[in-house]
């Protein structure tokens, strides 16, 4: 019988499986060894959501996007080992949600909770809510407040439902619903130069703010995180100075529309 793996030992494998994964070899095969890695150390959902966001997303930036890799009948396969499923979900998944396909997402989710064998995880089911609250889908309001229950403050899942809420512009209250989401402990900036770090959740926030009007206030959310990006950090600057235009922009369209006025407060 094979002794568990000692937590150190799988402290190592875990930071080896990560560095792999996330150099975005010119071997295709590198989602299944992940798999593979994740496997062998027994990686628990939490775990594989960290490691397959970030892999998703450094594949995807190198133009290796895990759609070209992998199918859909990879994710809906049945005769894998659970961690494995798990695996090849959170990277199919993920990259379905870089690029912003929220129907595809959903419809795939969809086929997975009914052929799998057993209950979606967490991350899944966040990514099954981003899916719905992308398309501005009220139902996806429910679904996020159930994810919400169990998740704890996992990172990774909160920022998948804050995506989804910045990304469904017609949602009941989805501009309040984003803030409040955004002050959970795991996610909170505050106001404080020590607390703001995350330029994603600034960005997230400063887009709430501009729907709501508070448009000082979703420019200096903006500038702070513009200010926190690590220097020569071009992943996210352009959509930083994409989202000050706009702010700019209505709030100088919302003053010219204000009808002036005279000393007197009449307006002129």
């Amino acid at each position: 019988m094979t002794p568990p793996t000692n937590r150190p030992d799988r402290a190592g494998a875990l930071h080896k499986a990560r560095a792999r994964a996330t150099a975005t070899p010119d071997d295709p095969s590198w989602p299944l060894r992940l798999a593979e890695d994740l496997r062998g150390i027994r990686t628990d959902w939490k775990t594989s959501a960290e490691v397959c966001v970030d892999a998703a997303w450094a594949a995807r930036s190198a133009g290796r996007s895990v759609l070209d890799l992998l199918s859909p009948e990879d994710v809906l396969a049945t005769n894998r080992n659970p961690i494995t499923s798990r695996t090849l979900a959170h990277l199919y998944l993920s990259a379905l949600r870089f690029d912003f396909r929220c129907p595809t997402l959903q419809r795939l989710v969809e086929q997975l909770a009914q052929t799998a064998r057993q209950p979606l995880d967490c991350y899944t089911r966040a990514l099954y809510a981003f899916a719905l609250l992308g398309q501005s889908r009220p139902e996806g309001l429910t679904v996020m407040d159930e994810v919400l229950a169990t998740a704890e403050e996992h990172t990774k899942t909160l920022h998948v439902l804050l995506h989804g809420l910045w990304l469904g512009q017609d949602l009941d209250e989805g501009a309040e619903r984003l803030l409040a989401l955004s002050s959970r402990p795991a996610l909170a900036t505050g106001t404080g130069t020590d607390t703001d770090t995350d330029p994603i959740v600034l960005f997230r926030e400063a887009g709430a703010l501009r729907r709501l009007g508070r448009y000082d206030e979703g420019l200096s959310a903006i500038d702070r995180a513009i200010d926190c990006l690590p220097p020569g950090d071009i992943s996210v600057h352009a959509d930083l100075i994409r989202e000050r235009s706009l702010l700019c922009a209505a709030r100088d369209l919302h003053q010219h529309r204000s009808p002036t006025r005279t000393s007197s407060g009449v307006p002129s």
